[in-house]
């Protein structure tokens, strides 16, 4: 009987324990202890916890279009990581994101704060909890994909050999809003080293020089670092991109449209005195300081691309160097064989004499001969303005002082 009694009792003193243990699980109110609830029930019965309780990864797992301020950040409540790896899939290319841990092992960041657009990240992260339990988490998530983006088209090309009075020019396939971003994801640089300053001329276009021409045998490089930078509202980068070109001798011809001649100067040296034509009274030709934009053996001119009538159509001019925008060129002349050093007759542009197909032993065929897309050209006592600066490459036109003001970050 008493052994009846025992069993009884001890079977109803264990009927408690559970009725308590359970009243506890179950939130029962009274005197018993709070459960946290980052502990749950799992561990109070002895079992790990589930991954997504252990290790906690923002932007949550499977989220889409989030937005490149978003933080990007994985933690534990309890315990410590052991490892986290993040990978950013971009382009059809898979790049591992650099990021550190907080001294107390419960965080891991990014170095770069701010998401890539249109990518997909993978994190993979493994953490010991407060118990020991090791615990590991794959997530993913994926960017936002902006519907518009931007471009910077450079000058000069990648790998030229270029002139010293070569201007870097960006032109933008887009109005920028925000310059200063946009003027801090471009890095100008030389070697040997020279201070280098942007200006802008409008929204569409960013240019950058040194205060005098560039020493010849420096080595130039432009950094775009525009992908993902926002140049207007919902207007990102596109961009990655490194141009570098190597300045070659220095070459700077003066044209004097009074005396119809032109002085070449190599490297300080006179080479030659050209005889040229330059614009006719009532066409003039620009003043100032140009710069070759670009070298053509013959292209087509006609008057009504630069704004004039019908004039002139030549289907074959040949030994044609652009010097700006608005259409002015040094090329060589053969339909009017006798103007070179005599008269000016042209519409603006700068004649030398030349031949019907364009001749190598000419005036025209040895000068383009001798010269380099970012070569000076320099017109003095002609009868008509300064070229603008942002006609061409013409910012060699403007002071130091006013071109170092133009940049957006001061």
């Amino acid at each position: 009987m008493r052994h009846a009694q025992g069993r009884a009792r001890r079977a109803s003193v264990a009927l408690a324990a559970v009725l308590t243990w359970a009243g506890l699980l179950a939130g029962a109110t009274g005197c018993g202890p709070d459960i946290p609830d980052d502990i749950g029930v799992d561990r109070v019965l002895g079992k790990p916890p589930a991954p997504q309780d252990t290790i906690r990864v923002s932007p949550d797992d499977g989220s889409k279009d989030v937005r490149p301020d978003q933080r990007l950040r994985v933690r534990v409540p309890g315990g410590r990581l052991e490892s986290v790896t993040v990978r950013r899939s971009q382009d059809a290319r898979e790049t591992r994101v650099p990021g550190r841990l907080t001294a107390d092992g419960t965080t891991w960041e990014p170095d770069e704060p701010r998401l890539a657009l249109a990518a997909r990240y993978t994190v993979d992260a493994v953490a010991l909890d407060g118990d020991g339990h090791r615990s590991a988490r794959h997530t993913t998530f994926t960017t936002y994909v902006p519907d518009q983006r931007f471009i910077g088209y450079v000058t000069p090309e990648n790998r030229a050999t270029v002139g010293t009075g070569m201007i870097v020019s960006l032109s933008f396939n887009r109005e920028i809003e925000n310059r200063a971003a946009v003027e801090r994801a471009v890095r100008v640089t030389a070697q040997p080293p020279v201070e280098i300053r942007p200006h802008w001329f409008g929204k569409n276009r960013l240019d950058f020089r040194p205060e005098h021409y560039w020493k010849p045998g420096t080595q130039v490089t432009v950094d775009l670092r525009l992908r993902d930078v926002e140049a207007a509202r919902g207007v990102y980068g596109l961009q990655y991109k490194t141009v570098a070109f190597t300045v070659g001798r220095s070459q700077v011809s003066v044209v004097d449209a009074a005396e119809h001649t032109m002085e070449v100067r190599r490297d300080g040296e006179l080479l030659a005195t050209v005889p040229i034509t330059a614009g006719a009274p009532k066409t003039t030709t620009y003043n100032g300081k140009m710069v070759v934009m670009e070298m053509l053996d013959v292209t087509r001119m006609n008057s009504r691309t630069v704004g004039f009538g019908g004039e002139y159509d030549i289907p074959d001019v040949p030994h044609a160097m652009r010097l700006t925008d608005s259409g002015t060129f040094v090329h060589g002349n053969y339909w009017a064989p006798d103007a070179p050093g005599n008269v000016n007759v042209s519409h603006g542009c700068v004649g030398l004499r030349d031949v019907k197909g364009g001749g190598s032993d000419t005036p025209a065929g040895w000068f383009f001969d001798r010269s380099l897309v970012g070569d000076v050209i320099e017109v003095v006592h002609s009868n008509d303005k300064k070229v603008a600066p942002d006609n061409g490459l013409g910012g060699w036109n403007m002071g130091w002082k006013e071109w170092k003001a133009g940049g957006a970050l001061g």
